[in-house]
């Protein structure tokens, strides 16, 4: 596998595991466990592994310098911001409409990277969102959404739950000098962890639900994927690959997220959510492809002035 195809491919596996979240907690919740219940214990059973994982691999404290620390610091507040905005949106919107205000982080993402790096987006990221943005609406199955007596709150908490991940993602193409991958998500989940147990259902580590009830099991399968996968790869791949194409990438998650709710969920899938999956997965591949097209053809030309 080329290199430069390997970064791309992380950020697919990184939100692919996104992509499994809703379904995990939407079983916790048929256990008796609320949402905010099963999204605390993500936080806390995700920072005791990358806590575990930190004593027995290094062991030193991390010292990143003021700047590289207050990356580190909103990218935490980030992580934590959406994961309760979003979980307020759920209580407003019906689940397909509060995914597709979710991603509408894909071209905020690229507005936002246009803006840091004071560029115009280039063609294929256009022409990419318009398919993203056509495929998730189908996929999601909006179509059949009744939107009539949708509070305000429900898109303003749908709005900025993408801002939020949009944020999080230029947050992460930020490289930190002097600071390994296994600190750096400490930190972030730390900060998480904070902002969650303000905001959420800390009680949880004392009540007994957690430990003794058995929503552990919930909360490890949580930090897993939404804690110590994602963060992990994202760290690594998006300051190689830059913001605007991890936000493209990150599509994937809409058609894991469907797909995972349809096997384990048993809910309905039809003709066209499947076609709009084939969209979304057609608008995330363009740019790499068009990338790597373009990188041929720039690495051709001198042998083909030669030859001629």
């Amino acid at each position: 596998m080329k290199t430069n195809l390997v970064y791309p491919l992380l950020i697919v596996i990184a939100s692919s595991s996104y992509g499994v979240l809703s379904t995990i907690v939407k079983v916790a919740m048929q256990h008796g466990f609320t949402s905010a219940e099963a999204v605390s214990s993500q936080y806390i059973i995700g920072f005791i592994l990358v806590l575990t994982i930190f004593l027995i691999t290094q062991r030193q404290l991390p010292k990143p310098s003021k700047s590289g620390l207050a990356i580190l610091v909103c990218a935490g507040l980030l992580t934590g911001t959406t994961g309760i905005v979003y979980g307020e949106s759920l209580r407003y919107l019906p689940a397909s409409l509060a995914v597709v205000m979710l991603f509408q982080f894909t071209w905020i993402g690229l507005l936002l990277d246009c803006a840091l790096h004071k560029r115009l987006p280039s063609r294929p990221e256009v022409i990419s969102l318009i398919i993203l943005f056509a495929g998730t609406i189908l996929a999601a199955g909006v179509l059949n959404v009744d939107l009539s007596g949708i509070p305000i709150k429900g898109w303003l908490f749908g709005f900025a739950a993408a801002f939020s991940f949009a944020c999080f993602i230029q947050f992460n193409s930020r490289p930190v000098e002097g600071i390994t991958t296994t600190a750096r998500v400490l930190i972030v989940s730390f900060v998480a962890l904070i902002l969650i147990s303000i905001v959420l259902n800390p009680e949880i580590i004392w009540n007994g639900k957690l430990f003794v009830q058995g929503l552990w099991k919930y909360g490890l399968a949580l930090g897993l994927l939404g804690i110590i996968l994602p963060i992990y790869l994202f760290s690594i791949a998006i300051p190689k690959i830059g913001g605007a194409l991890a936000s493209i990438l990150s599509a994937i998650e809409l058609p894991v997220a469907v797909t995972v709710s349809v096997i384990v969920l048993h809910e309905p899938l039809t003709a066209i959510q499947i076609f709009g999956i084939i969209l979304v997965i057609v608008g995330m591949m363009l740019p790499t492809i068009l990338t790597q097209r373009r990188q041929k053809d720039t690495f051709l030309e001198p042998i083909n002035n030669k030859n001629a």
